[in-house]
């Protein structure tokens, strides 16, 4: 489906061509025209698949109509908040791309940065918010943001914000809205949390599930290895060397693992640059432009850039450590194999991981392809049925001579 086919402004169609988007993934196809009729809406859709601009052009469609009548100072209408400061600022992009040829304006407050150029660019008047709960909170209780007009109110990605502790943040932020109001949220999984958080948010949503099974791209190929803990690194820098190639996304579970890789890979001379909670946001913003511009070709991650970057021409990643929550690995993977293009995800599994991937090929209803044909192999596992108990009954409970004569010492 094209997006010439949706009933949006020739203004908007313009932007969106320019960014050389022009058929509408099934996210888009099933929840746009949701949007456009003022519907409250449920949207699960893994990383990847376009569910930023399933709800932002929508949006900029609805009120670009009544922003051309107004000639008083602008007041935010709607407001998108998201957990990270990351997407934030990516949402922000895409919002200020596909709203240049209107009258919006839009701006993003997140923490990590001054409050002052924030309250500046709130007092000039805006028409769309997107905002990190903490500071959405911070700039309310000083009195730099009125929600009192809030048309349309968004939740982005708000299974991770569940994991990062902010929904009483976002109940509290919801309350401070008019009870009139359009609500849409976008989340990756749908949890019974986010699904009590959804009863007491939204009246009568529709929801839209699209499948992982559908969402994890038949363009990214995956191939799993499996190795010692202790020879993940070597297996790293032997790929990096011979089989991988272009940029490149590796993904570890702690901000210690990123430091200890950056610092292994850097000693063997390749252009490695990371991100994770630990860092500035300053350092963060410009680990992720030096990557984009090819300062660097390897970044290194912890999972708050799964979901939290959205960059193009990324060619393989790697999941150094297998992630422990399932979704996650489609997140990850997701980060390759964009806007049609091909990818390829490697993942590095140690013998105390082998349950995770288990779980994982459940998910995604696909066997991972195993390569032993590499320089630390180990056999892969085996799931070996339990054997049936073949003692008869009346022997139960009972103990030969020779067992009797056989005690162990308990010390």
């Amino acid at each position: 489906m094209k997006f010439a086919e949706f009933s949006l402004d020739k203004s908007i169609l313009k932007a969106v061509a320019e960014e050389r988007f022009h058929t509408a993934t099934l996210v888009q196809q099933k929840a746009i025209p949701l949007v456009l009729a003022k519907e409250n809406v449920i949207v699960s859709a893994q990383t990847g698949t376009g569910k930023t601009a399933a709800f932002a052009l929508p949006i900029i469609q609805l009120l670009s109509e009544k922003a051309s009548e107004e000639k008083s100072v602008k007041k935010i209408k709607s407001v998108i908040i998201t957990p990270t400061r990351e997407l934030a600022i990516q949402i922000l992009e895409k919002f200020t791309n596909y709203s240049k040829y209107t009258n919006l304006a839009t701006t993003a407050v997140f923490g990590g940065v001054s409050l002052a150029p924030q309250k500046e660019l709130l007092a000039e008047g805006i028409d769309i918010l997107i905002a990190t709960p903490g500071r959405l909170i911070d700039l309310q209780l000083q009195g730099n943001i009125d929600l009192s007009a809030i048309e349309i109110f968004v939740l982005d990605e708000a299974d991770l914000m569940l994991d990062m502790g902010f929904i009483n943040d976002v109940k509290k932020i919801e309350a401070w809205c008019p009870k009139k109001k359009q609500t849409l949220l976008f989340s990756a999984t749908i949890p019974e949390k986010i699904n009590e958080l959804a009863k007491t948010t939204l009246k009568n949503p529709v929801k839209v599930e699209i499948n992982p099974e559908d969402t994890t791209a038949k363009n990214i190929g995956q191939l799993l290895y499996y190795l010692p803990k202790k020879n993940k690194t070597d297996l790293c820098l032997h790929l990096l060397r011979n089989t991988i190639n272009g940029k490149i996304i590796i993904f570890r579970r702690t901000k210690f693992g990123v430091d200890k890789l950056e610092e292994s890979l850097l000693k063997n001379g390749y252009k490695v640059t990371s991100i994770h909670g630990d860092k500035t946001q300053s350092i963060r913003n410009k680990a992720i432009e030096d990557f984009k511009n090819q300062k660097a070709t390897i970044l290194i991650a912890t999972d708050v850039a799964a979901r939290g970057i959205d960059i193009i021409n990324v060619d393989a990643i790697i999941n150094f450590d297998i992630p422990n929550i399932p979704e996650t690995y489609i997140h990850r993977i997701g980060r390759t194999g964009r806007a049609g293009k091909s990818g390829i995800a490697f993942s590095f599994c140690s013998p105390d991981e082998n349950g995770y991937i288990k779980i994982i090929e459940g998910l995604i209803e696909k066997t991972i392809k195993v390569i032993d044909d590499h320089p630390y192999p180990i056999s892969k596992p085996t799931h070996k049925k339990k054997q049936p108990n073949t003692i008869s009954k009346h022997k139960k409970g009972r103990k030969s001579e020779a067992s009797k004569k056989k005690k162990k010492r308990w010390y």
